[in-house]
């Protein structure tokens, strides 16, 4: 039973994912006065890309074929250890976070692949900054796993996530805030990229996507809206630790949370414009420096503890 319920993230992220997107889109629609577009309209562009044709230039490889197959089972196989019901999950092991991580990895890298295989100079650059950013999310990411398994005690994110455990509230906090500004980096959302430009001199994501038509384009958006839900599900589970409660009021929760987060996104998006490019790093730095203290913190905190035990 308890690996049927590891399995539950995955069925959900397919269903729900581009959910999230609607909710952003919503929020900001609201904030500019419109109506905005339909809130399961992109389960709508998703069903249309999915009946057209696929266009290939002939000037790329077969890594142009397999690159958007291996971004969608890489980046849906990461969400099966963050789990959406916890549990004690038979899949736990050591080190855990890091395999996760390294899926989107793997994902990125083929994303980048595929970009440089067009060979198109606009792609081209789009790849560069995507890796930059990654090169400057990937240090704080590992800081603020490494805090939040200190303060659960444990060496399994899976076991962080999937049981209670009292919690330093101010280092927690002080985790959130890095995370938070890694799932703008990680999902080229303003003040990183902005998903609604059309000038390829400011795209990062987008921009590495222009060549890809019907199908493809479809699993690159899908795989998008996957990693934004995997992110927002792991900041819900720092946030509100669900030991203790019915599995109802727990899902309940989770999405409650998980919309929340979009919405915030769709706030953030509305009242501020995308950095320019050499200010990002200086945001990602902020975020390295905050994760820091909260892991100086967590080791002190812990300190404290064996002294007074």
């Amino acid at each position: 039973m308890e690996l049927i319920i590891n399995f539950i993230s995955p069925v959900v992220a397919l269903i729900t994912a581009p959910l999230l997107f609607g909710i952003i889109n919503k929020t900001k629609a609201f904030f500019a006065g419109r109506k905005g577009a339909p809130l399961f309209q992109a389960y709508y562009d998703l069903f249309k890309l999915m009946k057209k044709d696929r266009v290939v230039s002939g000037t790329t490889s077969s890594i142009t074929k397999i690159a958007p197959t291996v971004i969608f089972a890489s980046t849906i196989a990461a969400t099966i250890f963050i789990p959406f019901v916890s549990c004690c999950s038979p899949l736990a092991f050591t080190g855990d976070f890091i395999l996760l991580f390294y899926l989107l990895g793997l994902a990125r890298f083929f994303l980048i692949l595929y970009a440089l295989d067009t060979g198109s100079s606009f792609e081209g650059m789009g790849a560069s900054r995507e890796a930059f950013l990654s090169a400057l999310a990937e240090p704080v990411v590992f800081i603020v796993m490494l805090t939040l398994l200190r303060i659960d005690q444990t060496t399994s994110i899976q076991t962080a996530f999937g049981l209670y455990a009292d919690k330093n509230w101010v280092i927690t906090s002080l985790i959130i805030i890095p995370m938070f500004i890694v799932l703008l980096a990680e999902n080229a959302r303003i003040p990183f990229d902005d998903p609604n430009t059309h000038l390829e001199l400011t795209m990062i994501h987008e921009v590495m996507i222009l060549d890809a038509s019907g199908p493809d384009l479809g699993i690159f958006e899908y795989a998008a809206s996957i990693k934004l839900w995997l992110f927002s599900l792991i900041i819900t589970k720092m946030i509100f630790p669900f030991q203790g409660l019915n599995i109802m009021t727990e899902v309940s929760v989770t999405v409650c949370l998980m919309f929340l987060i979009a919405v915030i996104i769709g706030i953030v998006e509305s009242v501020m414009a995308r950095c320019r490019f050499a200010k990002m790093p200086q945001l990602m730095y902020s975020a390295g420096v905050i994760a820091m203290i909260a892991f100086f913190l967590s080791i002190s905190n812990i300190f404290t503890t064996m002294v007074a035990e």
